[in-house]
C-alpha cells in the first residue's frame, strides 16, 4: 500500500526547510486561523501557552485536513512565555526592538507543539518546552542586529533565528533544538515512520 500523502499546514518557511532536509516529502497549504481570537479567548479561561500552543496546532491541522482527503496534515504552533507575558511575533523592527529589550538579561520559555490530523481529526500530538536565558543586550549590538537580521529575525516569535546570527543574543539554552526552531522534529520522523511515510 502507498504511504499517504504528507501535507504542512503551516507558512513557516523554517518548519519547511527542517523537514526538507530531513527527507519528508511533502506539500504545503498553510492554515489561516484568527490566532489572536484564539489566544485571548483561551488566556482568559486560564490557559497555559503550551496548552494554546498546542489548541493552534491541531485548529490548523484539523481544518486543511479536510481539504486533503487521506492526507496526514502536519499542524505546528509555537508560544513564547516570559514573567508570565505571552509574546507575539513582533511587527516591524520597531516592535522586535521593544521585544528583545523586554527578554534582555531573563530567561523565558518556548513551547512548540505538532500534531498530525487525518479526515479533520487529531491522530497524534507531541509538545516540548525549552527555556532560554538571554544575555544583558547594549543598545549597540540590538542595533546592529536589527541593521543585519531585522527582517529575517521579525519572522519568529521570538524575534531571533538560531541557526544564525540569533544564537548570539544567549548565554544557556534548554531543551530540543528542532524545538526551538518551531518543530519538535524528532517524534514526528518517529510518527511518519511509523506511518510508512519513511523507511523504518
Amino acid at each position: 500500500m502507498d504511504a499517504p500523502p504528507v501535507v504542512l499546514a503551516s507558512a513557516s518557511a523554517s518548519r519547511a526547510k527542517l523537514l526538507a532536509n530531513a527527507g519528508v516529502v511533502f506539500t504545503v497549504d498553510p492554515a489561516h486561523a484568527d490566532e489572536d481570537a484564539v489566544k485571548q479567548a483561551m488566556k482568559a479561561e486560564g490557559a497555559t501557552a503550551a496548552d494554546v500552543g498546542q489548541a493552534l496546532s491541531e485548529l490548523k491541522a484539523t481544518r486543511k485536513s479536510n481539504q486533503h482527503p487521506g492526507a496526514l496534515v502536519i499542524g505546528a504552533d509555537q508560544m513564547l512565555e516570559c514573567g508570565g507575558e505571552w509574546f507575539d511575533k513582533p511587527t516591524g523592527k520597531a516592535a522586535l526592538r521593544v521585544q528583545l529589550q523586554a527578554l534582555s538579561g531573563r530567561t523565558h520559555t518556548l513551547e512548540s507543539a505538532v500534531c498530525v490530523a487525518r479526515e479533520g481529526v487529531v491522530i497524534w500530538h507531541h509538545r516540548e518546552s525549552a527555556r532560554l536565558t538571554m544575555r544583558h543586550l547594549s543598545e549597540a549590538f540590538v542595533t546592529a542586529y536589527l541593521d543585519g537580521e531585522g527582517g529575517a529575525a521579525a519572522a519568529s516569535v521570538g524575534g531571533y533565528q538560531m541557526e544564525g546570527k540569533g544564537a548570539q543574543l544567549f548565554s544557556e539554552i534548554s531543551g530540543d533544538y528542532f524545538a526551538i526552531l518551531g518543530l519538535p522534529l524528532l517524534p514526528l520522523l518517529a510518527f511518519l515512520r511509523e506511518h510508512e511515510v519513511l523507511a523504518a
